[in-house]
């Protein structure tokens, strides 16, 4: 058994706190955050999304197509232990159980130049597979430099200036059919996965240097800022794949990531939400009871038991539609808690 050389939550993080209303110091992170995704859990409100690179008081939305908007009472400031935020009820509303999930990339990052088309910024963590890319739309294919050393397994785009055309564009490799027909899902709907050719180009690029864009509005639009948030896969620190559910209630798929998860996001590539689950929101042992939707603006939902986290994986204990009807498929995103083995040889257990 291999051994990672670091801790989990030395690059992923989840954070609960309660909304002050005033400003509000957020600390307990563990580190210094460059992408921190916040849902207010106790009210409708839309999911905001913050990263280093459009620095702070910078918000979009996952849920919805809104251009980047400037918000003063929104995050602040990213800290060295956290954030700070400002008065505003999405992010810090006063009595509101908030949650933060934080990644780790490289600060601000530097241009790169190893595509086509050079980034403005390119903030890479090797260690931990993440990083986060900005450019200006040339409105022609080309490749980006997104500075992982490593093939991306996922990448989510954003037109950071375009409106209702500009929605939110993922790649997963969970979806991908074949290098002339990439199919594509959408963050901030629930539909089906598309044969949408000119996100990635009709000659698709995907190497441990960069991936391709084609002219579509949400990851190439000429003139326009855009956003992407790359993710290639570690062993023991983060999975990402897919699994076909088999309609049992109780008993469905198992998920083995080969770590005790802190955090997944899951899909069908048909017609469904995008469910968000962690370990630090749910009871503290199984089975998960609570879920928020990344497409969705809508309040937590609790008792619904979907899913376990095991030492290894996640097993699914719904036949829902948003995790494990009979035969449908299920791409994800997971984080580690803790690895199976940590580096310090102890076994995760499960909760």
């Amino acid at each position: 058994m291999a051994y990672i050389s670091f801790q989990p939550k030395d690059y992923f993080n989840t954070k609960l706190w309660t909304g002050t209303g005033s400003t509000n110091a957020v600390t307990g992170v563990g580190f210094q955050p460059d992408m921190i995704w916040i849902k207010n859990r106790s009210t409708s409100a839309n999911n905001n999304l913050f990263d280093a690179i459009r620095g702070a008081t910078k918000r979009i939305y996952p849920d919805d197509t809104s251009a980047e908007v400037t918000a003063t009472d929104s995050l602040t400031s990213f800290d060295s232990d956290g954030f700070t935020l400002g008065n505003g009820s999405p992010c810090n509303g006063s009595g509101n159980s908030i949650v933060g999930w934080n990644w780790k990339a490289n600060g601000q990052g530097s241009a790169n130049t190893d595509g086509t088309i050079n980034t403005t910024y390119t903030s890479a963590n090797t260690t931990s597979g993440f990083s986060i890319c900005k450019w200006t739309g040339t409105g022609s294919a080309g490749t980006i430099g997104h500075g992982l050393g490593a093939v991306p397994s996922m990448i989510i785009f954003k037109n950071l200036d375009g409106s209702s055309s500009r929605m939110w564009a993922v790649y997963h490799k969970g979806v991908y059919v074949s290098a002339s027909d990439p199919n594509i899902l959408y963050l901030n709907t629930t539909n089906a996965q598309a044969d949408d050719t000119n996100v990635l180009g009709t000659s698709v690029t995907l190497s441990s240097s960069v991936f391709s864009v084609g002219d579509y509005a949400g990851s190439n639009y000429s003139g326009e800022d855009i956003i992407a948030y790359c993710f290639a896969e570690k062993k023991g620190f983060s999975k990402f794949g897919s699994y076909t559910g088999n309609g049992e209630a109780s008993d469905n798929a198992f998920i083995y990531t080969g770590f005790k998860p802190a955090f997944i996001l899951i899909k069908a590539t048909d017609v469904d939400e995008w469910r968000i689950y962690d370990n630090k929101r749910a009871n503290p042992f199984n089975v998960i009871d609570v879920r928020l939707k990344a497409n969705s603006s809508d309040a937590e939902s609790s008792g619904n038991n979907e899913c376990d986290f095991l030492s290894n994986g996640v097993k699914i204990r719904s036949n829902s539609g948003g995790v494990g009807s009979s035969g449908q498929t299920y791409i994800y995103m997971a984080f580690a808690e803790e690895p199976l083995v940590a580096s310090n040889g102890v076994p995760a257990t499960a909760r």
